[in-house]
């Protein structure tokens, strides 16, 4: 039976659940308010899923491993999974999942996933272990999702400290892939894009090449709620629901990422797939800062 798990000082209070070993609240005491999406099914169920071992979608819902094709759902399976309960103390809270009969069945690799969720004043450090205890190299990506409450989705203000522009790129509706051939330019006033109705439409905002390490979220009057420190981050995305201007905005950051359109080739020849030799491990990991 899964259970929550709690870190507290006085600034925040961190819930995270066995299940998924999902960050599942960040409660900001002195603002009282809920800064992780609260899982409001009418929008999206989930709060700040891991993704592993891929982020996003494969082609035709296959990916293909020594010649062999392989089912694989979007984002992987880790987030539907319940992770062992390692150990607890006043600042961080340790989940472990490791690879099984079933998890063979679509993924042929020997893997230990690590999450350790770690509390220091007002920042959140989530960070991931890959080991491979195997005799094959492994291939993974793993990735972030985590959302963040905002009172109005239009007129919140994403922030890119220092930066002018950005490259974007969009999943093709018609492959579900990345368009990799028409990446968009993002002018940025002062750092700053203001989401908009629009802004969504073509799913996520997609920034690869290592273009984003840092991005808050605030809203329209500037008042900031959170900012995302994840300087080992290949791509990252900023995501909310086609069409629904939920109140909410995922900053997601991702170590590979969805296939780009059209790629039909092996695992290892992925989009910035990690490959890890056999023996050794990965180690990463992204911080939320909340409030100002």
């Amino acid at each position: 039976m899964s259970e929550m798990h709690t870190l507290e000082n006085e600034w925040l209070k961190v819930s995270v659940n066995d299940w998924g070993a999902e960050l599942c609240s960040i409660y900001d005491k002195k603002a009282e308010r809920e800064v992780i999406w609260t899982a409001d099914p009418a929008f999206w169920n989930r709060h700040a899923p891991v993704l592993f071992p891929f982020v996003g979608k494969v082609t035709g819902g296959f990916y293909t491993y020594d010649g062999q094709k392989y089912p694989m759902g979007q984002h992987g399976f880790a987030r539907d999974r319940e992770f062992l309960f390692v150990k607890q103390d006043e600042t961080e809270i340790c989940h472990r999942l490791v690879s099984d009969e079933t998890s063979k069945k679509i993924y042929p690799f020997d893997f230990e996933l690590e999450i350790v969720h770690k509390l220091e004043g007002k920042c959140v450090t989530v960070e991931w272990k890959v080991l491979n205890p195997g005799t094959k190299t492994l291939y993974f990506s793993i990735g972030g999702h985590p959302g963040f409450c905002v009172e109005e989705n239009v007129g919140s203000r994403l922030v890119f400290e220092g930066q002018t522009s950005l490259k974007r790129v969009a999943i093709d509706p018609k492959t579900e892939g990345v368009d990799i051939e028409h990446p968009e330019a993002i002018v940025l006033e002062d750092g700053v894009y203001q989401v908009k109705a629009d802004t969504f439409d073509r799913d996520a905002l997609i920034f690869d090449q290592e273009q984003v390490k840092q991005v808050s979220l605030e809203k329209a009057n500037g008042t900031r709620l959170v900012t995302l420190r994840c300087s080992e981050a290949l791509s990252v995305g900023i995501w909310s629901p086609v069409g629904k201007q939920a109140p909410f905005i995922c900053l997601e950051p991702w170590i590979g990422r969805c296939d780009n359109s059209g790629f039909t080739g092996e695992l290892k020849d992925k989009f910035d797939v990690q490959s890890l030799e056999a023996g050794k491990s990965f180690h990463t990991s992204y911080e939320l800062l909340i409030g100002e």
